[in-house]
């Protein structure tokens, strides 16, 4: 029986990549001084890693090698990533970044059929408060009982790790739970925890290879509550 749902955030909950953090980390780049501008193509490419942090540090490998040398560059990234999720938190709080088609309806009818929800991401936890309670009110990090967010796992997504530490709080196996997820990386580590996942790809991912998805789809319009499992099992693997 399904008990739980376990949603990422960045482009699954809304398309947050291009608009928002892209944005944020630029900003952040400019107030350090740096000469660094990501285009909405390269971070396009540069999303193939997870993780702000590890973002910067592969970009400076390999296109800012005095910066990567620096013997505190853990530190300067560090501090960068901080930056970045002020200017992040700013824009989201303006309620600049809606939540995808569906989420909402999802959310709150996953709520009133009495399923527990949690997130499972590899932003922050700042992020995902500045995202989400705008779009669904004060209260509604109490909606999740359970939140895998930043580095509360050492090893990212495409990593497994977060997804089994969220069902660990949760007290659930996977069969008992499904996870929502917008990219490969994202959709391996579900798959590797044992979760039965839904995929909605957003623009940077929409060619990215999904075998494996319970069902691919545009977006969570449609996907209602209560029912969820009748429907899934009833749905074509790509809707």
């Amino acid at each position: 029986m399904l008990q739980g749902l376990i949603f990422d955030v960045d482009g699954t909950l809304a398309d947050t990549e291009r608009d928002g953090h892209r944005p944020a980390f630029n900003a952040a780049f400019r107030e350090a001084g740096l000469d660094w501008h990501w285009d909405e193509a390269f971070y396009g490419e540069l999303l193939a890693v997870t993780g702000g942090k590890e973002r910067m540090l592969h970009f400076a490998a390999r296109h800012r090698p005095d910066f990567a040398s620096l013997p505190d560059v853990a530190e300067r990234v560090a501090t960068l990533h901080k930056a970045k999720t002020r200017h992040y938190t700013q824009l989201a709080a303006s309620g600049a970044i809606p939540l995808r088609p569906g989420v909402k309806q999802l959310l709150a009818g996953a709520r009133a059929a009495g399923l527990r929800l949690a997130v499972a991401t590899t932003t922050t936890p700042e992020n995902v408060s500045a995202l989400l309670v705008p779009a669904l009110g004060p209260e509604a990090m109490a909606w999740f009982e359970a939140i895998g967010a930043g580095d509360v796992v050492p090893a990212k997504k495409p990593a497994p790790d977060i997804y089994r530490w969220v069902l660990e709080r949760l007290g659930l196996p996977a069969s008992a739970c499904l996870a929502f997820e917008d990219s490969e990386n994202g959709l391996k580590a579900s798959l590797g925890a044992g979760l039965a996942t839904i995929v909605t790809p957003c623009d940077y991912t929409r060619d990215q290879d999904f075998s494996g998805a319970a069902a691919i789809l545009d977006s969570l319009e449609g996907v209602a509550m209560p029912g969820l499992s009748a429907w899934l099992s009833a749905a074509p693997a790509t809707v």
